[in-house]
């Protein structure tokens, strides 16, 4: 029978190996510690951020509303991921640290905000015992006094009062909605409620359009991504593996800004052809093709995401660049249709018979234009399986949770950001395409702002004609 001390877990904060401290090190770690005189500072966007919160507070009145930055996430046994606050939390606040809670709680016809936030704990037991939360283990929290100023609340409060807070929030059955899946533990506290997805969705439906500041920001990490992809051009030369290729780019995005905004895809070859290919362990060899889809995030959180599709060696095989065109062909037409009044979906019907009509010439596609396009066939579904488009903003698919009649099925407005990112996949073991063919994906992606006029292409600044990516990679 297996001792009941085996069955013992660690407790949070600490690790299997630790050494208990004793008591006379607790109290000498305790004292002699220099007081830092907190901040005074505001977040620099303050005044924008105060404001989305009153447009949040006005669209629920009378209930509280509570917004997690979430929790870090286990990577190894007791190491973690790097923290990133949830996409809405950084939304109304412009930052955030882990455990962190927002909650609107109704006053009159509006709401007070109150902000939990981790404590100073320097001269604690926990600041230096606790490998999560002391801050000689993580570094210093911003804590109570500076969260309150900088973040512009109405209340700040430490996160240890925070259980008894939402305590007395269930056991007033108070009206509360909540935004899940951020943080486990807040979405056990509370039955899910039809409120919570009106919640979820109207915070999506506020980020659909962006404002001039955003803009500038994604402007910013597309001029960071597009160093990125010199850095990767200039290894070329010399890079052998996938690996490499993705190491190249992540250095530009970690150095300028925050982190890469997803997973970076370096596909070389025939792994062009697997949509999402994040193993990148595959070799990278001259005469094949590099698919490239990475975007740097910046320190705001908002985030580029660009494909390029590079000829390893700095020129095309016919075959190769017979795709290349034909995707290039598709964008340029998806591009143009990203203008206010269209709906969201035209910019990927009029790419889409782009590619079909080039499937045909190709003799790829053994059918009319008009069949391959019939909603009952899609038969060049086979060859490119995404549309051209998403949103584009703090997550690399934003505004994930608006409604279809306000994202999928509505129209374009000024001030929308989206990508149009058209591919051809020639699977190796596809029989329906000519053998000169098979093993080449392309994808060309960019990062378009719906304007009053034309679209913008906020990543044009990255070479994309065939000529133009051949000079780049060549030189």
């Amino acid at each position: 029978m297996m001792d009941s001390k085996a069955l013992e877990r660690v407790p949070p904060g600490k690790a299997a190996h630790d050494q208990e401290p004793p008591q006379a090190l607790i109290d000498f770690m305790s004292r002699d510690w220099i007081e830092q005189p907190p901040e005074r500072r505001t977040h620099p966007q303050l005044d924008r951020l105060r404001a989305r919160r009153a447009t949040l507070s006005r669209a629920f009145p009378a209930s509280y509303l509570l917004l997690p930055a979430g929790i870090e996430h286990v990577r190894a046994n007791d190491t973690f991921f790097r923290f990133r606050p949830s996409s809405d939390f950084a939304y109304l606040m412009g930052g955030g640290e882990p455990g962190a809670l927002l909650a609107f709680e109704p006053d009159g016809a509006g709401h007070r905000t109150r902000l939990f936030v981790p404590a100073h704990n320097r001269g604690t037991p926990e600041g230096f015992t606790n490998r999560v939360h002391g801050e000689l283990w993580v570094g210093r929290h911003r804590g109570v006094e500076e969260s309150l100023a900088y973040y512009g609340v109405d209340a700040a409060a430490p996160l240890q009062s925070l259980d008894a807070y939402l305590d007395g929030l269930c056991s007033e059955n108070a009206p509360v909605r909540i935004v899940r899946g951020v943080n486990y533990l807040f979405d056990a506290r509370f039955e899910e409620r039809d409120g919570d997805a009106e919640l979820a969705t109207y915070l999506s439906e506020m980020r659909l359009l962006k404002d001039e500041y955003e803009i500038g920001e994604l402007r910013k990490a597309v001029e960071i991504t597009k160093r990125g992809f010199d850095d990767v051009v200039r290894a070329l030369s010399t890079t052998s593996s996938e690996r490499e290729v993705e190491a190249a780019f992540w250095g530009r995005a970690r150095i300028e800004g925050n982190d890469g905004g997803y997973l970076t895809i370096a596909a070389g070859g025939a792994h062009a052809c697997t949509l999402h290919w994040t193993r990148n362990d595959g070799p990278v060899q001259r005469g094949k093709l590099l698919l490239l889809d990475a975007g740097a995030e910046c320190d705001s959180l908002y985030t580029a995401d660009v494909t390029r599709t590079l000829p390893v060696g700095g020129r095309f095989s016919p075959e190769q660049r017979a795709v290349y065109e034909l995707v290039y062909a598709a964008q340029n037409a998806g591009i143009e249709a990203c203008v206010v009044g269209n709906d969201f979906l035209e910019p990927n019907r009029r790419a889409m018979r782009v590619l079909a009509e080039g499937l045909i010439d190709l003799d790829v596609l053994h059918c009319s234009l008009d069949e391959a396009l019939d909603p009952e066939r899609q038969y060049h579904r086979r060859y490119t399986l995404h549309n051209v488009s998403h949103m584009l903003g703090l997550d690399v698919h934003d505004c994930a949770r608006a409604r279809s009649e306000n994202y999928k099925y509505g129209r374009l407005h000024e001030g929308m950001a989206l990508t149009v990112e058209p591919g051809l996949y020639f699977q190796p073991d596809d029989a329906t395409v000519p053998a000169a063919l098979r093993g080449i994906g392309v994808r060309i992606e960019d990062d378009i702002v719906v304007t009053g006029g034309a679209p913008q292409n906020l990543s044009a600044i990255l070479p994309r004609s065939a000529e133009a990516v051949e000079t780049w990679v060549a030189g």
